[in-house]
């Protein structure tokens, strides 16, 4: 009864602010909540043709997505969202508004050190450079993040604690088993990664972990046994609505910034969710059907998340972006994923790589720009920018006053709202540096070196006839380089480099190249330090965290 009264209630409020909006002709966001609320839905290793708004052309009973699809299609469809090719420098660029290329380029665990640099000689974000949670803070925000963390952990400054967010609940590494939470790295003991932080304090999560069935911890095994209460991105789905079923009227807005480990290795996904693909049958080793139950899981997690953001009277004030980290792992041995019609794979710069699933949505875009729900965005935009996005929808500057103090490269995140709500008809970002042998200028992608995974799948990928040696393709673009239009042909199949109508273009493109190159950080991060193993075994008990002051 009192649950049926304060929904109604609210609906009633919520009626009559609409109506005070409509009268005054007000802002034009709701008239209940000042700013919205922001939410990151961050997928790990998620497939460009692994998501229902990309098979429109190749529809398939195999992608289940239909929340995120809903999101997306009553929102904007980002048709040129980018990120790096591989895990930690996508999170690195996240949550510093840079480039990768001026935060983190490497992928190394989070356990190294350099003693010779205090500011930059750990894994993932340099110690001095400004978290995109302490950012929102500033702005009124209480801040949360949950799942993968990957960009860093040596250091207090380095957990998600010390980048601002007021919570979290999530893992250090690149991955960790989706069962029991351990990862190896400690000799012959497995040690849990599972942290949390709540009330300005840190800790291993003890107790949180799964102690579930004895199962193979090799990552391209299968363990598909378990039960949906015990599976990893479960229990973050159920923290990221308890946020939201927490929240009341008169609290801060909430910014999170939900990281899934879906549906990055170790093959695992709940039965339930597994045998719902059984259908399936040219496939490889069942990649293909693990695969899809892990992408129709994080839909479902997407589901549950919107359902308690609508039942708390919420999605209305809220901004929501989908994007993934990478291209998806169609490489040998992984196998999983699958970048149709786009050439390439994560861990590579063709746009099977690089460019990713990237959305937005939520009630507030609907009312803040009614004009652009259902539209397709060809812009570049990259996953550095929503640092700035946020901040101006914040109201606070996102200058990174004290990464300056401390010699480091500044942000490069460009604030996307005009674009996104049409006040501007072009990006405002024209160019995205990749790395030192990649780089997008407006319509024109500039390739040098040897690239591999050079090949494109087919609508069903992988299948029983996908070769155990993988992709052998390797495109030698040398130290002249390859150059694709990559908005007239985006699957990279047209070289321009050699066309003689280009040249001119192809040379102002290789001096682009050359002068990002000299803005290029990627300083000395160091090796393993023991002192990582001696915290996770001694001070935390078989959990890893911070093992430098």
């Amino acid at each position: 009864g009192s649950r049926f009264q304060e929904h109604t209630m609210v609906q009633w409020i919520a009626t009559i602010c609409f109506c005070v909006v409509l009268l005054g002709k007000a802002a034009a966001h709701s008239a209940t909540q000042a700013k919205p609320h922001l939410f990151i839905m961050l997928i790990d290793d998620w497939g460009y043709a692994n998501v229902g708004f990309h098979r429109t052309d190749s529809p398939t009973k195999e992608v289940i997505t239909p929340n995120m699809d809903a999101i997306a299609t009553k929102g904007i469809i980002l048709d040129r969202a980018y990120a790096y090719r591989f895990c930690s420098p996508t999170r690195s660029s996240l949550n510093s508004g840079r480039l990768p290329v001026h935060v983190n380029v490497l992928n190394v665990q989070p356990v190294v050190h350099n003693p010779r640099d205090p500011v930059s000689g750990f894994a993932g974000i340099p110690r001095n450079m400004t978290g995109f949670g302490t950012l929102m803070a500033r702005g009124g925000y209480d801040t949360h993040q949950i799942g993968k963390w990957d960009a860093g952990m040596a250091t207090p400054d380095h957990t998600p604690l010390g980048r601002g967010y007021k919570t979290s609940f999530g893992y250090f590494h690149h991955d960790n088993d989706y069962w029991d939470e351990t990862i190896d790295g400690c000799g012959n003991r497995s040690v849990t990664d599972l942290w949390v932080a709540e009330m300005a304090a840190e800790k291993p999560a003890y107790g949180m972990n799964g102690s579930t069935y004895d199962h193979s911890h090799v990552p391209h095994v299968l363990a598909v046994n378990g039960s949906v209460a015990d599976y990893e991105d479960y229990k973050f789905g159920q923290r990221a609505v308890s946020i939201i079923e927490q929240w009341q009227p008169g609290d801060n807005p909430i910014f999170v910034n939900y990281d899934s480990h879906n549906c990055h290795e170790p093959l695992q996904v709940p039965q339930s969710y597994f045998d719902k693909f059984s259908f399936i049958k040219d496939d490889y080793e069942s990649h293909r059907q693990v695969y899809a139950a892990m992408v129709n899981f994080v839909d479902d997690t997407v589901g549950n998340i919107t359902s308690a953001l609508k039942a708390k009277g919420m999605w209305a004030d809220t901004l929501f972006v989908g994007w993934s980290d990478n291209g998806g792992p169609s490489w040998v041995g992984s196998y999983t994923a699958n970048n149709y019609p786009l050439r390439g794979s994560k861990a590579d710069n063709f746009e099977g790589g690089v460019r990713v699933n990237g959305y937005v949505g939520g009630g507030y875009l609907a009312t803040v720009a009614p004009h652009m729900i259902g539209t397709h965005l060809t812009g570049l935009v990259h996953i550095a920018d929503l640092y700035a996005t946020f901040a101006g929808i914040a109201g606070v500057d996102p200058t990174d006053h004290r990464a300056a103090a401390a010699g480091l490269p500044p942000i490069d995140s460009i604030d996307m709202m005009p674009y996104w709500t049409g006040q501007v008809a072009e990006s405002p970002r024209t160019t995205v540096y990749h790395d030192p042998w990649a780089l997008t200028v407006g319509d024109l992608k500039i390739l040098t070196g040897k690239i591999p995974n050079a090949c494109w799948t087919g609508p069903a990928f992988p299948n029983a006839s996908t070769s155990t040696k993988g992709c052998e393709a390797v495109l030698d673009c040398g130290d002249f380089g390859c150059l694709f239009n990559t908005s007239a042909d985006p699957t990279e199949h047209v070289d321009l480099a050699h066309d003689p109508s280009m040249a001119a273009t192809m040379g102002h493109m290789r001096q682009l190249l050359a002068s990002a190159n000299a803005t290029f950080f990627n300083p000395d991060r160091g090796s393993v330090s023991k002192l990582a193993c001696e915290a996770a075994l001694g001070k935390y008990g078989g959990f890893w965290g911070p093992f430098l002051p």
